[in-house]
């Protein structure tokens, strides 16, 4: 008899350490924290210059090792975190900082820029939307800018540098010729860009949501609302911390980013900027469908109960003149009389038809 197969949240638990797996520990230790995207770390190097490009494919770790550049500027690019050695030994080949190692091997990270001296290293976050569940996830992506080198490294292959590879591959527009500074602007504009995706699919959403909002909300809707909130907050969390991180960079030496490249980077900025009006524009709508869906749930209930209290006040009268006909006296009006039971009706029928000319008069029967 075989075991029953482990439900995916528990197998997602099982595959992501957090963070109380350091405690203890000191400064710069090489352990993954996260949840693991990917069975084996990848790695991949490109390597240019304005008349020549060269790729290749690691597929072990002693195949890097062995390897040397020769063209002026090298972009490597890993996809998996979880192998310290793997991360240990770029930083070996690098220079790199230990913190640095740690930080990019910590997937909870803050977008953010930090300044070593000879390299720049920063972290960003990529989103994508689930198909199935048209929910978002993110994945981290840290990049190190050196001076005639660049770093990126994945959680799992996204393809979201695939049209940066292509530019260099075919040699369109000025990618080949202005140096890893200008890659590093291409990566960090295909990152940016894809805010726009997502907050499109977001504001579609909240556009449909609250057409169902103002016609008839449904059971689900609250819960609909708080998916957007949580996505949205989820989004500000990263976009807001990346404008300081390319406004810095704007402002920054010349050490890493030369003068033809600066307009690059604030026409970025000008796009974070523009990604953060859009968010805040979606979330001062989410907020304000709470707000609708009370008004309407209780616009629905107090015409369910006008609708009660007019069927109510139409059939009241017919009770009043059945229980007075129906009090035990021996002398009453009309009892004694073969048309009596037929005038009663007629009274009951004529006040009920009054009132109901009346209340459709005043719309309350709409």
């Amino acid at each position: 008899m075989t075991s029953p197969k482990p439900n995916r949240p528990r197998a997602r638990a099982a595959r992501r350490l957090s963070p109380s797996a350091k405690v203890g520990l000191a400064p710069g230790a090489l352990i993954h924290l996260g949840e693991r995207k990917t069975e084996q770390a990848a790695i991949s190097l490109i390597e240019y210059g304005e008349a020549e490009i060269a790729e290749h494919q690691f597929k072990s770790l002693a195949a890097s090792q062995a390897y040397q550049p020769t063209l002026p500027v090298l972009w490597l690019n890993v996809h998996g975190l979880h192998e310290p050695e793997v991360m240990a030994e770029i930083g070996r080949r690098f220079n790199l900082h230990p913190l640095v190692l740690e930080d990019i091997l910590n997937t909870n990270q803050r977008p953010k820029i930090d300044d070593y001296g000879d390299y720049l290293f920063m972290v960003a976050r990529f989103f994508e939307i689930d198909g199935k569940s048209n929910q978002i996830d993110s994945d981290q992506v840290s990049l190190i800018l050196g001076r005639n080198f660049v770093l990126t490294f994945q959680e799992r292959p996204s393809g979201r540098f695939d049209p940066v590879r292509e530019r260099l591959r075919q040699d369109r527009g000025q990618i080949r010729k202005l140096g890893a500074d200008y890659l590093a602007y291409s990566l960090l504009d295909a990152i940016v860009d894809r805010y726009f995706t997502i907050l499109e699919s977001i504001g579609e959403r909240t556009e449909e949501l609250e057409d169902i909002m103002l016609e008839r909300p449904r059971p689900g809707s609250l819960q609909t609302v708080h998916q957007l909130k949580r996505e949205t907050l989820t989004l500000r969390r990263s976009i807001w911390p990346l404008r300081e991180v390319i406004n810095s960079l704007t402002r920054a030496d010349d050490r890493f980013f030369r003068p033809e490249t600066r307009p690059y980077l604030r026409d970025i900025y000008d796009h974070t900027v523009h990604a953060i009006e859009s968010l805040e524009a979606n979330r001062d709508v989410i907020a304000g469908m709470l707000d609708i869906y009370l008004s309407a749930v209780s616009n629905r209930v107090n015409q369910e109960v006008r609708a009660l209290t007019v069927v109510a006040i139409i059939f009241m009268p017919a009770t009043l003149i059945s229980g007075i006909f129906g009090m035990n006296f021996k002398t009453m009006p009309l009892l004694d009389l073969p048309t009596g039971f037929l005038i009663a009706i007629g009274m009951m029928a004529t006040v009920a038809t009054t009132l109901s000319i009346i209340f459709w008069r005043r719309r309350w029967l709409e």
